[in-house]
């Protein structure tokens, strides 16, 4: 007997023939069932809502993120540690984003693209979701640097940047999809196929709870304690002296960013944790509290997948020079349009006047 995880269920045995895939959203565990319990009123609220949700995210992240990344690749002067930072978030992002589609289609009815996809929109879903929250923390030592040691910190801001976030970012991200490579599976049913990790028999609650663990410390507790000392930090340092408008308003931003990474992942995160404390038996399970986890987690993590829509705007599209060239990619591309439609007109033109010129010459 086998042990199957599909976004927030283990389910065993002959339980798992009656499992149909569009009761759950991403692929992430949530619930370790110990005793079977009715989840109809948590389906179809799930059918409705993640691919509404799934798709808001999914048209927001890709013209916010794709937009970032369009003028970040056409921008002809070099690029500053900043602008380095948003260009990795943004694929990150929009990367993260592209898989939503697959999952929205999953909860609303059944998974149709096959083990390949199955696998590799896991994986794609798990590095770009971990890069992201590690790329916010670098950006937060980015700008503690920045701020807090301006006059000598141009060489280990050029390090992280250049360097170390490849190994303290993109690697780990991609380490961490190796669950997704072994387990991930595309599993035919009785009510359709299913796209998640099958487990060992006896050791599904096990693990589970081992990348529920991993979630909240690698994708939360982690970057979530860089953020906010860096950005404390920060601010005390901004508070000191005289407090120009500049000042001000870089405080306040520091503040929101803040409190979007907190607002938007402690929720889900808080979530998975107690429902790792149900799969490990310290909290005693009951259908109550698991159907109420279900929703909360539901929600929760469609609340944390909206920041990878915030993340442009807060990180990109406020910042003067980001909208400097932004303008200028957009002239430059409007430019060559007029350029290219003068050189069809100017081609169309010589054509005619040739072929008037060869009738004349017909006729005479």
């Amino acid at each position: 007997m086998e042990e199957y995880e599909h976004v927030g269920i283990v389910i065993l045995g002959s339980e798992f023939d009656d499992y149909n895939s569009s009761e759950y959203g991403s692929g992430e565990p949530d619930v370790y069932l110990a005793e079977p319990c009715d989840r109809t009123h948590s389906t179809d609220f799930q059918r409705i809502f993640l691919p509404t949700v799934y798709g808001i995210i999914f048209v927001l992240g890709t013209v916010g993120n794709g937009l970032v990344v369009g003028v970040m690749g056409f921008q002809k002067k070099s690029k500053t540690m900043t602008d380095k930072y948003r260009l990795h978030l943004s694929v990150a992002d929009l990367l993260f984003v592209l898989t939503l589609p697959f999952w929205a289609v999953d909860a609303a009815s059944s998974w149709y693209f096959g083990h390949f996809l199955c696998v590799a929109v896991h994986m794609i879903y798990t590095v770009n979701l971990y890069s992201s929250v590690l790329i916010l923390a670098f950006i937060s030592l980015d700008r503690y640097l920045a701020v807090v040691h301006a006059t000598n910190s141009q060489a280990p801001r050029r390090l992280l940047a250049e360097r170390v976030i490849y190994v303290g970012v993109w690697l780990p991200a991609a380490l961490l999809t190796v669950p997704d490579l072994v387990f991930a599976k595309a599993t035919a049913m009785r009510n359709g196929t299913v796209c998640g990790r099958i487990y060992p028999q006896g050791s599904g609650s096990l693990w589970t709870a081992i990348f529920h663990i991993q979630h909240i410390f690698v994708g939360f507790i982690i970057p979530g304690l860089i953020i906010l000392t860096c950005y404390c930090i920060i601010i005390s340092k901004l508070s000191q002296g005289s407090k120009g408008g500049l000042k001000r308003r870089a405080m306040k931003t520091t503040v929101i960013l803040i409190l979007c990474f907190f607002s938007c992942w402690l929720p889900y995160c808080a979530g998975i944790l107690v429902d790792t404390l149900m799969t490990l038996n310290v909290i005693p399970h009951s259908c109550a509290l698991e159907r109420s986890l279900v929703t909360w987690i539901t929600i929760t993590e469609a609340l944390a997948y909206f920041h990878c829509c915030l993340n442009p705007i807060l990180y990109a599209f406020l910042g003067a020079k980001f909208k400097k060239s932004a303008r200028s990619t957009f002239a430059t591309s409007q430019g060559s349009s007029l350029k290219m439609l003068t050189k069809k007109k100017r081609a169309g033109l010589s054509s005619v006047s040739t072929e008037s010129e060869s009738s004349g010459f017909q006729s005479s």
